[in-house]
């Protein structure tokens, strides 16, 4: 029987802790909740949650720092949940790697669905995962978040750098819209997710040692959106 997914609650308000947990609960996730930094710090070395709920305003550490190192560091998808409502805030945590920003007050159901959507992987033919695929030389590993190159140097990549490259993988030489992107990957449409989205592509492409000035995997199609250009195998 599979194992439902981990889900770690970082927040130093007992109620939200509380209420972020029941609703995991209920939902069918497994849970763990901690106030400080220091001590969820101290638990990934011996847990590996599937998804990180996180506050920025943490009395022990900066919320951003964090998330930056969990999504250099870890494959679990990182959603902050936060009171800090302006766009700023937002653009700041998507651009270090967080998958999703929820502002505070929110509803425990919503969080839910978010944490399912990030979690939803594609249906793939019976008996072909294809955790592992392999293009123009390189190969992804999807269980282990890593990249390998052509030469054998293997560089981690966070989960969302892992779901845009699997859906450039899915959609090759297709051109992919902005619309598009959003509806594959999820998040609120405007700003921050444009800005969010350029950044996690500027280092997709940086891992994949492409050029800036004249990337040869990920053409961007000004106006439209992105093409991927690299072959199979």
């Amino acid at each position: 029987m599979t194992e439902a997914p981990l889900i770690a609650i970082l927040d130093d308000e007992p109620e939200i802790r509380r209420l972020l947990s029941a609703a995991l609960d209920e939902a069918g996730f497994r849970s763990l909740s901690f106030a400080r930094a220091t001590e969820f710090e101290a638990a990934l070395r011996r847990i590996e949650p599937d998804a990180c709920l996180i506050d920025l305003g943490l009395p022990d550490r900066d919320g951003l720092a964090l998330v930056h190192r969990l999504a250099r560091d870890s494959g679990a998808a990182i959603i902050i949940i936060s009171g800090r409502a302006q766009v700023q805030d937002r653009v700041a945590g998507l651009e270090l790697g967080a998958d999703d920003y929820i502002i505070k007050p929110f509803e425990p159901a919503e969080v839910v669905a978010r944490i399912r959507a990030r979690l939803r992987k594609p249906q793939r033919d019976a008996g072909a995962a294809r955790q592992q695929q392999r293009f123009s030389g390189w190969a992804a590993d999807f269980d282990r978040y890593t990249l390998t190159s052509p030469a054998g140097e293997e560089t981690p990549i966070s989960h969302a750098e892992a779901e845009l490259l699997r859906m450039f993988l899915d959609n090759p030489r297709r051109l992919i819209s902005r619309t598009q992107m959003l509806e594959t990957l999820g998040g609120t449409a405007g700003e921050s997710f444009d800005r969010a989205m350029d950044v996690r592509i500027s280092r997709l492409r940086t891992k994949l040692g492409e050029d800036p000035k004249n990337p040869r995997l990920i053409k961007t199609i000004y106006g439209a959106g992105y093409i991927f250009l690299a072959e199979p195998g």
